[in-house]
């Protein structure tokens, strides 16, 4: 029996399973023929587990036992802003566990986050399983681009933990490229605008036949289509208050249905002008008199409520774009992917900022995992087609954030930029800050920020054994290289003694090893349930057409309430967006020749209820301190970066050669005066802090309070890359979208 591996897209509202198999890939249904499975896992009083979308109506049935969006606290420290907004929303129980990490706790049990996606990697698997009738061991899953290290290693123990030899993690817009240009040997620069459940993304890739390689990512790791939904909790909350005096959110069964309802709402909105929430019985006054919620929202509300949001991506694809060095007329086409961008207000904000027309010949909930899919057949070896994305595809990914190392003042000094090819070895020149300085700290830092305590902590290292010397006098080159699969290793070595330390950073996902072994060996994943049919074939992928909207969405009746816990804490009313004119729509076809009838809205029902941070402290004595001056009114002795050949088993096409090291970014005027006084001796980076904190603390532009032209002369082709105001005045009516939340 031939070895076979899946593509798996593991997402924060819904998950997809697919394979390539010859020719051919097929996404592969569940026991309903069900495509997408929806990434909820619901825990029983009898002890085992269901996933999907059956699981799905156990949000509102049993809340407090029921794990919907894990994506999007895995891998993240509890003390982290995504982590106490999830306890203040969350109906089940959100605790610390060693080292920061997170647990959940159900009834008596305690559950790291991998272990709640390996959950749905299972049920994954076994939907595989059942289909192909054989074992499946080996698979490539898919993780939003701007996932941080630890994330990554996360979502790899994960895959460990369903009984899965994870071959690869594949990032998402390189997976709905690879997608795309299987088998048509293009040669293009596309964007794939990738806006999921819980995170966004963009990357701009360059596609040269058999080879896809990604020029920039960027993206927001907690923005998201759930996002949109809070919006819409928070509307009806706010109207229930103010009508009734009782706020809903204290409540975790009214919560939940509520997000239930502002779901099917917003997806409802995709193919609709207008959908009617009903929640009959959804609480009860002083005198046992029952409260209902009755709400017709418009596509005109909803824009209203989320068009901030939405602002917010594009000022991430502008970042993305400066990055790639290109405008938005330089791309051949823009791939949506994710369920919300099946939106109208997305798809017509999305056509406005990139001046044409997104595709929409590839099914943006099923593309991803088609990728995945693709890219696995290649690495076991089966050749999907002679011409594209197959055995002989060739693709080259970046580092998306950026790699740092911690010096002296609580600072960080970038060693691999963001969007760096890999794979990359980078050697940075640093000295001490003492005098008879014994030791150095090497302490590893992912992220954007010049502060150290805003980025996030890979590993750290002690460096021992060099000279001697006063302070400034010892030179300690410190070299980071990534190689093809992602892995970082990290050396300090004494220029003068030739002493040299090295480490081979092992990313943290919340587990420790032994921790791993004990979730191994109690193997509480084999309580999944999963309801497939064993004598169903498997279809091709059908041609795409929008689904049809839910015209009634209508959850079973709940047992007996139990007795409900401590009210949650209340979340901010968003501030409204200013009312102003509205981008038209998309023309619609012509009706029918007799006049039709008024359309009624689409009815979104819920069926009533029948009963009642570690601190990054700096060691005395130890720290690195950056020798000479220039960059930040710091110079840096700073080797060219050197691009390490890829295996030569794989031949790159000849145009797509090393890519050199990005420019450094124009300096600020406090730095260039610095730069000029101290052209003679290094600075002591201790003394001065203040001169380093201004040059190197410059916030980006922001785009709060621009004014935005909504009638300027279409002929006009300003540069897209060069600055946000002139993206959104070109052609496009923007003006309606105000980030509050910047």
């Amino acid at each position: 029996m031939a070895e076979v591996a899946v593509g798996i897209d593991l997402g924060t509202s819904n998950s997809c399973v697919s394979i390539a198999k010859g020719r051919k890939v097929d996404v592969l249904a569940n026991g309903y023929g069900e495509r997408i499975t929806a990434s909820v896992v619901a825990f029983k009083e009898d002890g085992s587990v269901q996933v999907g979308n059956t699981a799905r109506a156990n949000l509102i049935l049993d809340p407090h036992n029921t794990i919907a969006s894990a994506k999007r606290l895995i891998g993240r420290y509890s003390f982290s802003e995504e982590v106490k907004k999830a306890r203040a929303i969350c109906a089940y129980k959100i605790l610390d566990g060693p080292g920061h990490s997170v647990r959940i706790q159900i009834r008596d049990e305690l559950y790291s986050l991998p272990e709640i996606s390996a959950m749905v990697l299972k049920e994954m698997k076994s939907i595989a399983e059942a289909k192909l009738g054989q074992p499946v061991t080996k698979a490539v899953i898919t993780v939003p681009a701007y996932f941080n290290d630890n994330q990554r290693q996360a979502t790899k123990d994960a895959g460990k933990i369903a009984g899965l030899e994870v071959l690869r993690l594949l990032n998402e817009p390189t997976a709905a490229a690879l997608a795309y240009g299987f088998g048509k040997g293009l040669t293009q620069k596309v964007a794939v605008y990738d806006f999921g459940g819980g995170t966004f993304d963009i990357s701009i890739l360059e596609i040269g036949k058999d080879v896809f390689e990604v020029l920039a990512t960027c993206g927001d790791t907690y923005l998201g289509g759930d996002d949109f939904d809070d919006r819409v909790i928070d509307l009806l909350a706010d109207e229930f208050v103010a009508k009734h005096g009782t706020n809903l959110r204290s409540d975790v069964y009214a919560l939940e249905k509520l997000k239930v309802a502002s779901e099917a709402a917003k997806r409802t909105l995709s193919v609709e002008e207008q959908a009617e929430i009903r929640i009959p019985d959804i609480a009860r006054d002083a005198q046992g008199v029952a409260l209902s919620i009755e709400h017709t929202l418009t596509a005109a509300e909803f824009e209203r409520l989320v068009g901030d949001l939405v602002m917010r991506t594009f000022k991430v694809c502008d970042e993305a774009l400066q990055q790639a060095g290109l405008v938005a007329r330089d791309l051949d086409g823009v791939i949506l992917v994710g369920g919300p961008t099946r939106l109208p207000l997305i798809r017509n904000a999305v056509r406005s900022y990139f001046q044409q027309e997104p595709r929409t010949d590839v099914d943006p909930d099923e593309v991803v995992a088609m990728g995945a899919a693709i890219h696995a057949a290649a690495l076991v070896g089966d050749v999907v087609t002679e011409e594209a994305a197959g055995g002989g595809a060739f693709l080259l990914d970046v580092t998306p954030l950026s790699l740092r190392i911690g010096v002296a003042g609580g600072l960080a000094e970038s060693v691999i930029e963001r969007n760096t090819p890999v794979p990359i070895e980078q050697t940075r020149t640093f000295t001490t800050t003492q005098d008879n300085q014994e030791r150095v700290q090497i302490r590893v830092h992912q992220g954007e920020s010049r502060k150290a305590d805003e980025n996030e902590l890979l590993g750290q290292f002690e460096f021992t054994g060099f000279k001697r010397a006063p302070r400034g006098q010892v030179r300690i080159d410190v070299t980071f290289e990534i190689n093809a699969d992602g892995i970082l290793s990290v050396t300090a070595k004494d220029k003068e003694t030739g002493k040299a330390a090295s480490t081979t950073l092992s990313f943290s996902s919340g587990l420790s090893d032994g921790e791993l072994d004990q979730i191994l060996e109690a193997d509480r994943t084999s309580r999944v349930q999963t309801e497939v049919s064993e004598d169903e074939e498997i279809a091709p992928a059908p041609p795409i057409a929008p689904k049809p909207a839910p015209v009634a969405t209508k959850a079973p009746s709940p047992a007996p309430a139990a007795p409900k816990p401590a009210s949650p804490a209340p979340r901010a009313k968003p501030k409204a967006a200013p009312s102003e004119p509205r981008v038209p729509a998309t023309p619609k076809p012509a009706p029918a020749p007799t006049p039709p009838a008024a359309k009624a809205p689409a009815v979104i029902a819920i069926a009533p209820e029948e009963a009642a941070e570690p601190a990054i402290v700096e060691d005395t004595g130890t720290g690195l301190l950056v020798d000479g001056e220039g960059d930040s009114s710091l110079e840096l002795e700073t080797t060219q970066p050197r691009m390490v050949s890829p295996a030569p088993a794989r031949a790159a096409s000849p145009a797509h050669a090393a890519k050199p090291a990005p420019a450094p970014p124009a300096k600020p005027a406090a730095a260039a005066a610095a730069e000029e006084a101290s052209a003679d001796e290094p600075l002591d980076l201790v003394e001065d802090l203040d001169a380093l904190a201004e040059a190197a603390l410059v916030d980006e532009a922001d785009l709060e309070g621009i004014e935005i032209e909504a009638n300027r002369d279409p002929a006009q082709k300003p540069d897209l890359a060069g600055n946000a105001e002139s993206l959104f005045d070109h052609g496009a009516d923007l003006s309606r979208y105000h980030n509050d939340d910047e």
